[in-house]
């Protein structure tokens, strides 16, 4: 029998803590919770978790300011729930790591989908055939960067490992199977399908941008990862893949 994933709950509303918690334990996960950024941290440090649900209006430290920080520091698949419906919070989600959001009210079902999406997105498909004892995956390099495809790892050019969200991941594959060809945003939308979360204008803006914080030397003034006003944008380096 597999082990069921852990999940983390962490909002400070007890009404949903405890809905999420019975709801997902259900559903044959296995789910701890947290009302604030120290009792999540706390958790965090005695357990290894799958996945973290993580609502912006906390006590103290807010959900974006955790959210920020556990990226910076793990690829764990981070959905953030909101009460704000503007797109420009949903953006700011997006922009400190967040793989998926919800706004609040929503269905617990809904939130059981878009979990077993990004499971999906970021574990080998188990119903596919077995892998074999080496498989064969690509390995890119771009600009003194390396990207191993299997593993997911990308190394900076001193070899530093650099954690990628699935969006940035695959983001970035996009580029680099395209290198030196303008790209534009539906393009890309395509190429990340079923990767990012549901697109809303400006997404592939937010997703670039974060993509560049992690590659560039200077986001602000890129030279990998170049706009092509009114067109889109260009990778624009050369890539060398191998085997």
């Amino acid at each position: 029998m597999s082990t069921p994933r852990h999940l983390l709950v962490v909002d400070d509303d007890p009404e949903i803590t405890e809905l999420l918690h019975d709801f997902l334990a259900r559903q044959g996960f296995r789910v701890s919770t947290a009302a604030d950024g120290p009792a999540m941290r706390k958790l965090m440090e005695s357990w290894d978790f799958d996945l973290v649900i993580l609502d912006v209006m906390l006590p103290g430290e807010d959900g974006l300011s955790l959210c920020r920080d556990l990226r910076g520091k793990s690829n764990i698949p981070i959905i953030m729930l909101t009460a704000a419906s503007e797109e420009t919070d949903r953006i700011v989600g997006l922009e400190v790591g967040a793989d998926d959001y919800l706004i609040k009210p929503f269905s617990p079902r809904e939130l059981l989908a878009r979990i077993r999406a990004l499971f999906r997105r970021t574990a080998p498909d188990a119903s596919g055939p077995a892998p074999t004892a080496h498989p064969r995956t690509r390995t890119f390099r771009f600009a003194g960067w390396t990207l191993d495809e299997g593993s997911r790892e990308l190394r900076s050019p001193d070899k530093v490992l650099v954690p990628l969200s699935g969006g940035e991941f695959a983001l970035l594959m996009v580029f680099l199977t395209h290198p030196r060809t303008i790209l534009d945003r539906e393009g890309l939308l395509d190429g990340t399908r079923g990767v990012m979360p549901v697109p809303f204008d400006r997404s592939i803006d937010v997703q670039v941008s974060r993509l560049r914080r992690k590659i560039e030397s200077d986001a602000k003034e890129p030279s990998l990862i170049k706009t092509v006003r009114g067109q889109g944008y260009l990778l624009a380096c050369t890539v060398d893949e191998s085997w």
